[in-house]
């Protein structure tokens, strides 16, 4: 391996950002004031993986799968929420409560070997009990915490209700990368139907996890997203079907379908395959299919919720495609919205092949099918 004075990699390091920043788009803001998202980021990390409050909305996502000592298997989700009610203000003055930022965070556990589905949301302004630092990874919502480390380690500590806790650290083993066009998810026709998105497509997870009363030893691999935007959605679209594969063989899938008032797909559905060395290849709406071979409906919301999801997806080397089956651990996986008001499913999936044997594991995200999506969201 070609080995460099450090000097001059710090020089090169600093050429190279110095280039991007040339030609890193101007910002641009919407009516209401908030930035939009634009071409041509550019991504200083670790300060990056923090909260950007002169967008909207962003959100730090994290899924993964577990299992204890017993070879038990669990399934676990751990979102933080920021919510922009007016722009942000450089100038503003600190208080003890913000007024411009909402902290909004859900978690929940799966336990198929039990049948049992347990979570729990909050809501909070920003303040000395709930906040997202804007100079690198650091998250609160009440005791749930998401930290980074200078290494790119995070832990992550977290409960549902009086049921669950947990404390688990995070080894990035890929990533980041960015989906898009160079971290610019397009999800509409218009400009400001965007996100910045910014993925660990895998993560070795090692803590406890504290299961009424019994502290058991898990590790696995998760999934975090980190998204940052002012709208999400287009004015025709419904909802999202999104999907996130960790296949065994060290390659993963995000895709996600955008579905229409009129039952079409838009155009700007993707879906991204992830190679063994942290290479994004992306394919659009026409070159993939997502059928659902079953449905599920919730008997809180009344929500019927599309299952057992045959993917169709391009062939990452060669041509034609391959079929992936996308089977929940359990049917009941919807988180029902009370305080944010939007209920959707958020599930713990296994992936099969066409011979029926499994191939790796998902989290899969169905929404707009029990309620229409905040306006948040467009």
């Amino acid at each position: 391996m070609l080995s460099w004075p450090k000097s001059v990699f710090v020089l090169l390091i600093g050429g190279f950002l110095a280039i991007a920043a040339a030609h890193a788009d101007p910002p641009v803001f919407n009516e209401d004031g908030f930035r939009i998202p634009t071409p041509h980021p550019v991504f200083s990390f670790p300060r990056d993986h923090g909260s950007h409050p002169e967008f909207r909305i962003e959100w730090w996502y994290i899924t993964g799968h577990l299992r204890d000592e017993a070879q038990q298997r669990f399934g676990f989700q751990a979102t933080f929420f920021r919510v922009g009610l007016t722009p942000h203000d450089e100038g503003q003055a600190q208080t003890s409560f913000g007024t411009n930022q909402l902290m909004m965070a859900h978690m929940a556990l799966a336990d198929p070997a039990e049948k049992r589905f347990v979570h729990e949301e909050r809501l909070n302004r920003e303040g000395w009990d709930a906040w997202a630092r804007v100079d690198g990874l650091d998250l609160r919502n009440g005791n749930w915490t998401l930290v980074g480390e200078e290494d790119g380690v995070m832990t992550l500590v977290g409960s549902v209700l009086s049921d669950v806790s947990f404390s688990l650290r995070l080894v990035p083993l890929k990533g980041p990368v960015l989906f898009g066009e160079g971290g610019l998810s397009r999800k509409g026709a218009s400009p400001s139907a965007a996100s910045w998105y910014i993925t660990f497509p895998r993560l070795k997870v090692a803590g406890h996890l504290d299961l009424h009363g019994e502290t058991r030893s898990v590790i696995g691999e998760a999934w975090m997203d980190h998204e940052i935007s002012s709208s999400q959605l287009a004015e025709d679209q419904v909802g999202w079907d999104w999907a996130s594969l960790r296949l065994y063989d060290g390659r993963e899938i995000m895709v996600y379908m955008l579905r229409r008032r009129d039952g079409t797909v838009d155009p700007a559905s993707t879906l991204a395959w992830i190679d063994e060395q942290g290479g994004v290849h992306h394919f659009s709406s026409d070159a993939f299919s997502w059928q659902s071979q079953r449905s599920w409906k919730s008997p809180t919301t009344g929500g019927r919720y599309p299952l057992d999801i045959l993917l169709t997806a391009p062939r990452l080397e060669g041509e034609g495609t391959v079929p992936m089956l996308i089977r929940p651990l359990m049917d009941e996986q919807e988180m029902v919205g009370h305080l944010g008001g939007v209920s959707y499913w958020e599930g713990a999936c296994e992936v099969l092949d066409a011979g029926g044997a499994v191939i790796g594991e998902a989290y899969m995200e169905l929404t707009g099918y029990a309620e229409e999506l905040t306006d948040a969201l467009r």
